[in-house]
């Protein structure tokens, strides 16, 4: 009876010891994510932000915040083992070891009188005919009475001071760690025992294991489908059009499952006559137009719509199950955005490039999306060759806001920035229309606006120059400048209903071929993870370059100091192309602010190969065989659109802005279109 209780009382400890093993890790780790993601969520201030709610902090937004799933099922394991811990506790309690001289109060290796004492005193307080309880009279007979006869007989009293126990050596038991119910090896609880193997040994690993690839099958590792990637790689072409990169977006297969309701049909006509200036539609054959527009597929025509819907601003207008789908769809499109731009990166090109059109295309709608800003308002006009969607993404700011302000000459986004505090509020209060409140939300905005400097130096390592089909390691140092001081932060989007962190993307290009030579996500909100490769990728090159080890302290130090000031170190490679000089463009474009994307022009000079061999085993590549690759290119036909063009989409103004710039040691720096001789003079 003892051992049954005992082992169904280790059954308890083997099912908590499973549960804590994996909860109290998993426990820790979400603890010191969430705390992560308290520290950084440092977002705009302005009125708009604040009236959007997505941080304020009500119980009731808390409340469903935390009832997740995830965190639900954590917090019920939690609670069942809060449970054994008590009851095990408490089972431990009522399961005593004998203990003789325990019971009776005394000392090992009491007196025979001693003893005779001790009984008769305990048996005052406890025998039933003094005590009436019946707690009292269990245990006076279970322990008194056999603590008193195991001590007064010499047998006994000898076997347990010998082994511990009155009746001699106990021969050795085991257990196994389950409830008693199933140690009964009859019919019915060998069914369960059975049952139960079957289901945990089996039965759940199969079912977990069908579960992960099912799911790993449909989706990627960032949460997009398979089929998103397949629709989205067959559309992407090298001359797509920034305009018509929203056709390739609302393709994804994420999209396409979102339902479509017939009581959605009358909402989505007033929708489609709110917004039908941005469809790009021939007003010439308008009629046709529109037919054509609604014989699409109706997930297409929904999906397009509600983008539409919140570009404008007009989501004020949705229908409860339209705004849920919007939602829906505003939640999903960073990340669809980002698998977008990864397609446009892929090496497509004879030379292994990617495409320079679409990426700029798909990271300027990301920036319409995140600030709710109309893609029509990227049109040049007015002398502003980059439209009004820079400032459209101020509080406050109209089309009417703008015209005023132009009239002061302000015309260009960065006119506005470069204003002193002083001269700006005069011009929002006095120019503009707008109250104190109004042009200190502005004020609050333009702070939060990133610049971005960028310094990229390209080197063979350990050679002098760069020779065709080397290995070109490209260094680049991307800082990061806000007037309010701060690094990392949210971006300004009232609109949005998400948290959307800053993303850059660093582009070496090639704007003539429209080819992307390198790409790299940059991100300033993890410090910790930016001081980690900055200092990992230092090292590697010092001692690739055989450097001492104080020379490699040093370098690393100067590393993280320059993280730590605000700059990211981008590192990457690519192979030398055929000899010559090549006109090169860096561009580092956010995918989250308007206006603040910069470029640089340099020249990447390639000298005939005279070192035998070759660097890194990449096959050389002579100017003859660079040329025949040249002329196998296919010539792409420029599909005419009646739309915006990007503002990188022009590379006429690219070349008459070269040699502008510096040239000093072969380190192109940010703020103006500079030439780098990665060479040396022959």
């Amino acid at each position: 009876m003892a051992a049954a209780e005992e082992n169904s009382s280790l059954f308890l400890i083997f099912i908590l010891t499973m549960i804590a093993l994996p909860l109290v890790p998993y426990t820790i780790m979400r603890l010191c994510r969430a705390a992560s993601e308290k520290a950084k969520t440092i977002h705009c201030r302005c009125s708009g932000c604040h009236r959007s709610g997505k941080y304020r902090k009500s119980i009731y937004k808390r409340i469903s915040n935390f009832s997740t799933c995830s965190n639900l099922t954590i917090l019920l394991l939690w609670i069942v083992m809060i449970f054994l811990v008590y009851y095990i506790k408490h089972a431990s309690r009522e399961v005593q070891i004998f203990e003789p001289y325990n019971i009776l109060g005394l000392e090992p290796g009491a007196s025979e009188s001693d003893i005779k004492k001790s009984y008769r005193r305990l048996s005052i307080q406890y025998h039933p005919d003094k005590n009436p309880d019946p707690e009292a009279h269990k245990y006076f007979v279970e322990f008194i009475s056999k603590a008193y006869q195991a001590l007064t007989d010499p047998v006994s009293r000898e076997n347990y001071e010998k082994y511990g126990h009155p009746d001699g050596r106990q021969g050795l038991q085991m257990g196994i760690a389950l409830p008693k119910f199933l140690l009964n090896i009859d019919g019915a609880s060998g069914g369960i025992m059975l049952l139960g193997i079957v289901g945990f040994c089996i039965l759940l690993p199969l079912m977990i294991a069908v579960i992960y690839l099912s799911r790993s099958s449909k989706y990627t590792g960032n949460y997009v489908m398979h089929q998103t990637l397949s629709t989205y790689y067959y559309f992407m072409k090298p001359s797509l059009a920034p305009s018509k990169v929203m056709d390739v977006f609302i393709k994804a297969a994420e999209y396409m499952e979102m339902p479509v309701r017939r009581s959605d049909d009358e909402p989505l006509q007033k929708l489609f006559v709110a917004v039908r200036s941005e469809l790009n539609l021939d007003l010439k054959n308008i009629r046709t137009e529109q037919a054509k527009f609604w014989k699409q597929h109706p997930s297409l025509v929904k999906m397009e719509l509600l983008i539409q819907a919140h570009l404008t601003r007009e989501s004020f207008a949705l229908t409860p199950a339209l705004l849920k789908d919007y939602r829906h769809m505003l939640e999903l499109a960073p990340r669809l955005l980002e698998e977008l731009v990864k397609i446009a990166f892929l090496p497509r090109s004879p030379h292994g490039f990617g495409w320079l059109r679409p990426a700029i295309g798909v990271i300027e709608l990301s920036q319409n999306i995140i600030q709710a800003v109309p893609l029509s308002a990227r049109k040049a006009g007015g002398g502003n060759s980059e439209g009004i969607a820079p400032f459209l993404q101020l509080p406050h700011f109209t089309e009417a806001t703008v015209k005023k302000i132009a009239r002061k000459k302000i015309r260009a986004f960065q006119e506005l920035c470069d204003m002193s505090v002083e001269d700006r509020a005069a011009l929002l209060t006095q120019v503009a229309g707008l109250s104190e409140e109004e042009a200190h939300d502005v004020q609050l905005v333009l702070e939060m606006i990133p610049s971005i400097e960028v310094d990229i130096k390209c080197e063979t390592e350990g050679e002098e120059g760069i020779q065709e089909g080397d290995v070109v390691t490209m260094y680049a140092w991307v800082t990061l400048q806000r007037r309010n001081g701060l690094t990392a932060a949210l971006p300004h989007s009232p609109f949005f209903p998400f948290h959307k962190e800053e993303n850059f993307w660093l582009l070496l290009a090639d704007a003539a071929s429209n080819d992307v030579w390198l790409s790299q996500k940059v991100s300033f909100m993890d410090e910790a993870t930016a001081i980690t490769a900055a200092s990992k990728g230092i090292q590697e090159t010092q001692e690739a370059l055989g450097a001492s080890p104080k020379e490699i302290g040093v370098a690393v130090r100067e590393a993280v100091d320059r993280v730590k000031k605000g700059s990211r170190l981008v590192m990457g490679k690519f192979q030398a192309p055929a000899e010559g000089n090549h006109n090169l463009t860096s561009f580092c474009l956010c995918d989250g602010w308007i206006g603040c994307d910069t470029k640089t022009s340099f020249k990447l000079k390639v000298l005939k190969r005279s070192r035998t061999g070759t660097r890194g085993h990449v096959p050389e590549e002579g100017p003859a065989a660079a040329e025949d690759g040249i002329e196998e290119e296919e010539e792409e036909e420029e599909e005419e659109y009646d739309d915006y063009e990007s503002e990188y989409s022009d590379d006429e103004e690219d070349e008459k802005n070269k040699g502008k710039g510096k040239v000093a040691n072969g380190v192109a720096h940010q703020g103006a279109n500079s030439d780098i001789d990665s060479g040396s003079d022959e």
